[in-house]
């Protein structure tokens, strides 16, 4: 039944969107019908809106899955429940051949109406251990690919495989000078980039806000500071610009930047290590998540591809005393990373996904 139509699923963070954002161009330029399912209001929906706006979007109820007690764990199986009668209607109107999902909550309600409906489901995870979202739909999934070899061992192994990091073209083919447009900056200084995260990080904001004169005396800054998270007081500051998210822009931003302080979400280290940027890691914290993020900012501190600072160390001292370290070992760490395995092309992915159509 290949009419050449597939789903795409993921989100509640960035990280659960990239890989389908790289993606869908390759599939549209194979002529396949792509539709997308995603939550209500998560910020999926606002990427693949502004990225693919003649791409169709189905809201879907989802609720939240949670390794603690909470009360909301005797509802959220309704909203599971619920959205999952949502996507099967979805599923039947549309009739794909194939649903790839990147993961997040979102992805649990989709990946049960797959099966229901008896369509295979491909899942990404790009994390050293598999999100609880994945966890319960690998059981679902004709196939699980993996970024790191060790992931394989916590999925059922007759059905996953590692094929390393899927990477956005786009963002190679940044340009100096648009930079210099968006940002007012000079493109031969030293510049910092700042990513908290798809929804920013008050605690990495505060940091580089006590250290603003030390850091602008030094380096030009750009700062992703996440939605509604914007401080007035640094507005016009000599050598610093803020920016609530971006999109398209950062392919440009990226190019300009020498040294990257960012979370630890696998999809962007692998984007770090193949721009050849230096990198400080704040984790986010295991009393935040599952720790994901730590596990993935050890593994590369123990490459030798970053600096790791983790969130419960962080004050504005042991900051800049890691990030000096990371400047002063800056050639020492590009030249290791000239070492890394080549990323797959998202043209190469796609050829290994359709080979699970129906």
């Amino acid at each position: 039944m290949n009419n050449n139509t597939i789903i795409l699923t993921g989100g509640g963070t960035a990280g659960h969107v990239s890989l389908n954002e790289a993606i869908i161009p390759e599939l549209i330029k194979k002529r396949y019908n792509v539709h997308y399912i995603g939550s209500y209001n998560g910020i999926e929906k606002t990427i693949i809106g502004e990225k693919f706006p003649e791409i169709p979007y189905h809201s879907i109820s989802n609720g939240k899955l949670r390794r603690y007690f909470s009360l909301k764990n005797f509802s959220d199986p309704f909203k599971v429940l619920y959205g999952t009668l949502q996507a099967l209607t979805v599923l039947k109107k549309v009739k794909p051949s194939l649903i790839f999902s990147k993961g997040g909550f979102v992805s649990v309600p989709v990946v049960l109406a797959a099966k229901l409906a008896n369509i295979p489901v491909v899942i990404h995870e790009s994390d050293l251990t598999p999100g609880l979202a994945n966890k319960i739909a690998s059981s679902f999934a004709e196939h699980i690919f993996t970024v790191f070899d060790d992931t394989v061992k916590h999925l059922p192994e007759s059905k996953a495989s590692s094929i390393g990091a899927i990477l956005r073209p786009d963002l190679f083919h940044g340009d100096d000078k648009i930079a210099e447009q968006l940002t007012g900056f000079d493109a031969t200084k030293q510049t910092i980039i700042i990513m908290g995260g798809s929804q920013g990080s008050a605690k990495i904001n505060d940091v580089i806000k006590q250290n603003i004169e030390q850091l602008t005396s030094k380096f030009q800054l750009i700062h992703l500071c996440g939605k509604g998270n914007l401080d007035e007081s640094l507005v016009g500051k000599t050598n610093y610009i803020a920016f609530e998210y971006v999109t398209n822009e950062l392919p440009h931003l990226m190019k300009m930047s020498d040294f990257v302080i960012s979370r630890a979400g696998s999809n962007s280290i692998f984007e770090f290590l193949e721009l050849k940027k230096p990198m400080l890691l704040i984790p986010l914290s295991i009393h935040a998540s599952r720790g994901d993020q730590v596990l993935n900012a050890k593994y590369f501190e123990k490459q030798g591809y970053a600096y790791v600072l983790e969130e419960e160390d962080l004050t504005a001292s042991t900051f800049i005393d890691s990030f000096q370290r990371m400047v002063g070992e800056k050639e020492e760490m590009i030249d290791r990373m000239f070492e890394v395995n080549p990323s797959k092309t998202p043209e190469q992915f796609v050829e290994l996904l359709l080979t699970y159509q129906k």
